[in-house]
C-alpha cells in the first residue's frame, strides 16, 4: 500500500509525525507537501493527495490542516474520492469498513499527535466489511460522481 500524505502550513507539524508513524509501520508513503509552516493555500495539498488516488499514485491519503474540515470538503470535489473527516477512533474505523473511505482529513488544531497516530493506525489496518449493504451504499456514492 501507498499512501499519500500532505497539508497545508497549520498540519505541516503533526503531518510531520504522522509520516514517522508511517516509517514505524513499514508503510510506503509519498509527502506531496507543504514542506514548512510558511502560509499555503490548503486546497492546492488536498487536490495533490486525492488526484495521487485518482491516477493509481496511491491507494489511500492522509490530510491535514488547521481543523480537517477544509481538506475534507476539498478532496471530496474529486470524483472517486471518499475523504473522511474523523476525530474518534469509531469514526476511523466506520469510515473504512462502512464507507471504504480512501482519504482521512485530520485537523491539527483538534486532534493531538497521539490520537492522531491512532486514527491514522486504524484508517489504514482497517478493511471495508464487505456487506452487501455498505457495497450498495458506496455504489450510490460513485453514481453521484461518475465513478
Amino acid at each position: 500500500m501507498i499512501v499519500a500524505v500532505g497539508s497545508d502550513h497549520a498540519g505541516y507539524e503533526l503531518k510531520e509525525k504522522i509520516k514517522s508513524l508511517l516509517e514505524d509501520m513499514h508503510m510506503q508513503y509519498m509527502d506531496v507537501g507543504s514542506d514548512s509552516k510558511d502560509s499555503v493555500d490548503y486546497p492546492d495539498f488536498a487536490v495533490k493527495v486525492a488526484r495521487s488516488i485518482t491516477n493509481s499514485q496511491a491507494d489511500r491519503g492522509i490530510l491535514v490542516c488547521a481543523s480537517g474540515i477544509g481538506m475534507s470538503i476539498v478532496a471530496n470535489k474529486i470524483p472517486g474520492i471518499r475523504a473522511a473527516l474523523c476525530t474518534t477512533e469509531e469514526q476511523a474505523e466506520y469510515s473504512r469498513r462502512h464507507n471504504d473511505a480512501n482519504i482521512i482529513a485530520l485537523g491539527a488544531k483538534i486532534t493531538t499527535p497521539n490520537v492522531a497516530k491512532r486514527l491514522v493506525r486504524l484508517f489504514l489496518e482497517t478493511e471495508p466489511d464487505g456487506q452487501e449493504r455498505h457495497r450498495r451504499r458506496i455504489k450510490k456514492i460513485h453514481e453521484l460522481t461518475g465513478k
